[in-house]
């Protein structure tokens, strides 16, 4: 109004204010979304800096997260800051518990009480070891037998552990688990091809062999030119 008093044109200037409200206006949207979306997210109390989240394709550890985004550090290094806004369902595996699946193939001779004593003997033994003792919430159990296999019964077990602690637990049980089944003689089924044929067939194989190492007969017209 001062302005316009003044005998400015202000026309002008109102349209280009309007223009500029307007593209203020669908920025702010999307700005908006991520607020009130990292609002919500926190309110659930979804993630902590510090836990291992996933979020459709990313994955990581949860770094850092400001007003509309999170940073979340890849186990490999990589740093992703993804926009509230822009985040999928989460999932985090630093709660409350972890449960690790181990599975083991043994031959089909094998004697299914002796291998759940020695897995009940391996979940003791981990008990014992105070580097991981305080992580275990359950310790190894056997749980049955899987399926039966081609060439093998697979045998599935679990451990309970903290969450994150569950590589390094397993790592350590598959260790013990080894030296356990060769003590009482357990066998690790593996792949085998067994072929049989009797002397007919041996030399129908030698014959053919020799077949092949044969110079190839001469034409007539190679027996002239020799």
């Amino acid at each position: 109004m001062a302005l316009s008093s003044l005998g400015v044109e202000i026309g002008p200037l109102i349209a280009g204010a309007g223009v500029v409200g307007l593209a203020v206006g669908f920025g702010a949207q999307t700005l908006v979304k991520d607020i009130i979306s990292g609002m919500f997210f926190l309110l659930d109390d979804a993630f902590r800096v510090g836990e291992y989240i996933e979020s459709g394709s990313i994955k990581g550890t949860v770094e850092s997260f400001s007003l509309r985004s999170i940073k979340i550090r890849h186990h490999r290094g990589a740093l992703h800051t993804i926009p509230f806004g822009s985040l999928d369902k989460i999932t985090n595996y630093s709660r409350d518990w972890a449960i690790d699946k181990i599975m083991v193939s043994v031959t089909y001779n094998t004697d299914l009480d002796v291998v759940k004593n020695t897995v009940k003997q391996v979940g003791k033994q981990l008990l014992t070891d105070e580097e991981i003792a305080p992580s275990i919430m359950e310790t190894l159990k056997m749980q049955g037998v899987e399926q039966f296999g081609d060439f093998a019964i697979q045998i599935r077990m679990k451990i309970m552990t903290k969450p994150g602690e569950q590589a390094v637990i397993r790592r350590r049980a598959y260790a013990l688990i080894k030296k356990a089944f060769d003590a009482k003689g357990i066998k690790f089924a593996v792949p085998t091809v067994s072929v049989a044929g009797g002397g007919d067939a041996s030399s129908a194989v030698a014959q053919k062999g020799l077949d092949l190492i044969k110079p190839p007969p001469q034409t007539e017209q190679a027996a002239l030119d020799a």
